[in-house]
C-alpha cells in the first residue's frame, strides 16, 4: 500500500450492507473517512435471493459515502461467506534471479504468481493467494525475504477458490450498482487481524462470526488459514424461535431476547415474571417466567454449537483447535454464550477482546476489518480502489468529523 491509497470495503450481510472507506495516512495506518450502511434482505442463509435488492443497498451506501467524502467511488472489495470457499495449500521453490543482489520484490511477486498454478475444478475460480510461510535456503523462516542473500526460497501459500456461480452473481450485482470488484475476501480471513489479540494471532484458533442469519467459521493454525465454512443460523433464528413458541410478534421476541439474553438457564438469578404484550393466545397479556424464555434461547444456541462441532469433527480439524473466539451481533449480547460454547464444543471459548474491536461500531466491524486486511497485504503492487477526487479540500476539512462519527466517543 502507499500513503494516500483509498480502500473501499463492502460487507453484504443478511440484514444490511455496510461500507467503509479508509485512507492510508502518513503513518501507514488506516483512517476511516466514511462508514455507511443500509438495510438489505437480499441475502438469506448465506444465499443470494434478491440480486436487485442487494445492488440497490450497495448503491445507497456508496452514494452516501460519496456525499460524505466528495469522492467518486468506482470499485470496492467485498466479503464472501465461507460456504462458497475452498482452501488449497500449495508450495514451490523459487530460484532468485540475482543471488548476489539478494531477493527482490519482483522475485517474491513472481513466486506468488507461480504458486497459484494448481488444477482448479470446473465450478470454482481463483479469487486470492495468501502467502503464508517463506523459507530461505538455509532453513530460516522469514516474514519478508526481500534483501536476504539466498539463491532460492520456498513459499507456502493458501490458494483461495470460490464458487464460480456465486462470484458471477456478485459481479452482476456490483455492475448494477455501477462498481467494479477489486477483490473478494472470505469473511473470517478479513476479520482475523481485527478480532484476535496479538498472542492469538500465533495460536490455533477458530473464529465464529455469528450474525443475524449466518455463522461464518474460520480456522487458523497460526498464520495458516486451513478451513472456512458457513452455517445458515444466527441471531434471527433465536428471535424466530421465541416468536413461534410464545406466539408473539417478532418485534417483541427480539426485544425480549435483548432484555433477558442468557444462554444457559442454570445461570438465572431471579426467575422473574414476563408479561407478553402481543401474545396471540386467548389470554392476550399472558405471563410467563423468564426461565421459559431462556430455555428457548438455550436450545437454539446449543443447536448452533452442536452443528459447528459436527462440522469441524467431520473435517478432522477439531483436534487442531486450541481456542475459539466469538464475534458478531447475533451472539455477543447474549450473556454466557461463551460458556455454552465451551460446554458444547469442549474447547475454551471467549468473546473477542481484540484491541481495536471495541472502538469500532458493530455495524461496520467486518467491512472495517476488510479494509485493514487489504491494506496489510504484503508484496502487492497496488491495493487502492478506483477513486476519482471531486473536491479534495472539502474532503480533508471534514475528515476529522467523519472519523469521530465512526468511532465510539
Amino acid at each position: 500500500m502507499a500513503i494516500g491509497d483509498i480502500i473501499v470495503g463492502i460487507d453484504i450481510g443478511t440484514a444490511k450492507v455496510a461500507t467503509v472507506v479508509g485512507e492510508v495516512n502518513n503513518f501507514n495506518q488506516i483512517e476511516t473517512i466514511s462508514s455507511t450502511s443500509y438495510k438489505c434482505n437480499g441475502l438469506k442463509k448465506g444465499k443470494i435471493i434478491d440480486e436487485e435488492e442487494i445492488s440497490q443497498s450497495i448503491e445507497k451506501t456508496i452514494k452516501d459515502a460519496e456525499e460524505e467524502t466528495n469522492l467518486k467511488i468506482n470499485s470496492a472489495y467485498v466479503t464472501i461467506p465461507g460456504k462458497y470457499i475452498t482452501i488449497v495449500q500449495n508450495s514451490i521453490i523459487k530460484e532468485v534471479k540475482d543471488k548476489f543482489s539478494g531477493i527482490s520484490v519482483r522475485d517474491v511477486q513472481n513466486a506468488i504468481m507461480q504458486v497459484k498454478d494448481i488444477e482448479i475444478p470446473e465450478d470454482k475460480m481463483l479469487i486470492d493467494i495468501v502467502p503464508d510461510k517463506i523459507t530461505l535456503e538455509d532453513g530460516r523462516v522469514v516474514t519478508d525475504p526481500v534483501g536476504n542473500l539466498s539463491s532460492s526460497f520456498a513459499i507456502n501459500a493458501e490458494i483461495i477458490l470460490a464458487d464460480k456461480e456465486y462470484v458471477r452473481k456478485l459481479h452482476g450485482i456490483f455492475k448494477r450498482a455501477g462498481l467494479e470488484i477489486d477483490g473478494i475476501i472470505p469473511t473470517t480471513l478479513a476479520e482475523r487481524n481485527l478480532i484476535l489479540d496479538k498472542n492469538e494471532l500465533h495460536d490455533n484458533i477458530m473464529i465464529l462470526d455469528i450474525g443475524a442469519g449466518n455463522i461464518d467459521i474460520g480456522v487458523f493454525q497460526g498464520e495458516t488459514f486451513i478451513y472456512t465454512n458457513s452455517i445458515p443460523l444466527g441471531g434471527d433464528s433465536i428471535t424466530n424461535d421465541i416468536a413461534l413458541v410464545l406466539n408473539i410478534t417478532e418485534e417483541e421476541a427480539d426485544k425480549l431476547k435483548r432484555q433477558y439474553g442468557l444462554a444457559l438457564k442454570s445461570f438465572i438469578d431471579n426467575d422473574n415474571d414476563i408479561i407478553l404484550n402481543t401474545c396471540k393466545d386467548a389470554k392476550r397479556n399472558k405471563i410467563i417466567k423468564s426461565s421459559q424464555l431462556i430455555e428457548i434461547i438455550e436450545a437454539r444456541i446449543e443447536e448452533m454449537f452442536s452443528i459447528i462441532n459436527k462440522d469441524i469433527t467431520n473435517q478432522g480439524i477439531k483436534s487442531k483447535i486450541n481456542n475459539v473466539v466469538l464475534t458478531g451481533q447475533g451472539i455477543v449480547n447474549i450473556n454466557k454464550s461463551d460458556v455454552a460454547g465451551k460446554i458444547n464444543l469442549n474447547i475454551p471459548v471467549k468473546i473477542s477482546t481484540g484491541r481495536l474491536i471495541s472502538t469500532v461500531k458493530q455495524t461496520y466491524r467486518t467491512s472495517y476489518a476488510l479494509v485493514r486486511y487489504i491494506a496489510s497485504r504484503p508484496f502487492e503492487k497496488t491495493v487502492s480502489s478506483s477513486i476519482d477526487t471531486q473536491n479534495k479540500e472539502s474532503f480533508l476539512k471534514t475528515l476529522k468529523e467523519r472519523i469521530k462519527d465512526f468511532f465510539y466517543s
